[in-house]
């Protein structure tokens, strides 16, 4: 299994904590408007997804022309590849699979940046030093998946730079900023000039929308949004997500309050593994990597709790594990369960 949650294949699980979604789970008014809106699921979905753009154009302060939806900001990532046909490409590792998958795909050659562990996977200066000159495409995660690091806004800044200098393609994906403080990229949109700049967004995390698949990118480049809305089939957003995200909108709320729940969580979480001597990769996001010399995965799976095991992410070994922060009953049950099967060496 290439991703987190894993259900079909462990149909006794409880608690899936492979998953790092919004804790907080699907907002009742968008189960409502879903329910509510069942009978127009007879019908082609907005290809153009119309009511939709319009309601995040609004929402992020940009124009519809600036905004593309998707199946997912897994779609987008390959729609954007394919649609920018990149010759190289510069990723981050461990992050995100798809971004070298997709690259790939669209036939571009591809280079890793290894962060290192000694530095807790952080993102620095030396970045900049691997986007060279045949590069045309860097691409990355904020916060990263999974280590859960933010990019320090200065060095945000000068990688934005350095790529406007060099009129290389910036993709962020930000599909986890919003449970942060972080900084967006999509501020850099009015200072960039003809620099192109992407950015990912996904109410599959902020909303816990995974099943309903969607996300949007945002760009200041009305052309390359034009290029990625002509890549992938006409129907790639089902009429059940749109209605979804149009209600998602309206509760901009949910995430705010998931990001306080996350910002409270994650401290005791984190002194939680660390008390069992776990190895704990403290980052800024709505999920923890930490490292166990003990194999976790099936112990817990017997237990009825799955977490992600990130053996086959570039630059970590099958001693990585990944959680998702969710409400304070649920991490004590899983750090019990942790306990459980650390003591039982």
């Amino acid at each position: 299994m290439l991703h987190g949650g894993d259900i079909f294949r462990n149909p006794g699980i409880i608690l899936d904590y492979s998953v790092n979604t919004n804790p907080l789970g699907m907002p009742a008014p968008v189960r409502d408007a879903l329910i509510r809106h069942v009978d127009d699921y007879g019908r082609y979905p907005d290809p153009l997804c119309g009511d939709l753009r319009s309601a995040l154009a609004r929402s992020e302060g940009l124009s519809e022309e600036q905004i593309c939806c998707g199946n997912g900001a897994a779609d987008l990532i390959f729609r954007l590849c394919l649609a920018v046909r990149p010759r190289h490409t510069l990723i981050c590792a461990p992050a995100f699979s798809e971004y070298e998958r997709a690259a790939l795909l669209a036939g571009s050659r591809v280079s890793r940046h290894t962060l290192r562990e000694e530095n807790d996977f952080s993102l620095t200066e030396s970045f900049i030093g691997s986007i060279t000159a045949d590069v045309d495409m860097v691409m990355l995660c904020n916060p990263n998946n999974p280590t859960g690091k933010i990019i320090p806004p200065v060095l945000l800044e000068g990688i934005r730079d350095h790529c406007r200098a060099r009129n290389i393609l910036l993709m962020a994906d930000e599909c986890f900023l919003p449970f942060t403080a972080g900084t967006s990229l999509a501020a850099s949109f009015g200072k960039a000039g003809a620099s192109p700049l992407a950015v990912l967004r996904a109410f599959t995390k902020t909303y816990s929308l995974a099943g309903i698949r969607l996300g949007y990118l945002l760009s200041n480049d009305t052309a390359l949004v034009a290029a990625v809305m002509d890549t992938g089939q006409a129907w790639s957003v089902s009429a059940p997500a749109q209605y979804a995200g149009l209600a998602a909108l309206e509760i901009p709320s949910w995430i705010e309050e998931a990001r306080r729940l996350t910002g409270e969580e994650r401290p005791p979480l984190v002194r939680g593994l660390r008390a069992l001597g776990l190895r704990v990769i403290e980052g800024e996001a709505n999920f923890i990597l930490f490292r166990s010399e003990t194999p976790l995965l099936e112990p817990l799976i017997r237990r009825g709790i799955l977490i992600r095991g990130c053996g086959n992410f570039y630059g970590l070994d099958a001693a990585w594990y990944r959680i998702g922060v969710k409400k304070h009953e649920q991490n004590a049950l899983l750090l019990a369960a942790l306990e459980e099967v650390l003591h039982a060496r």
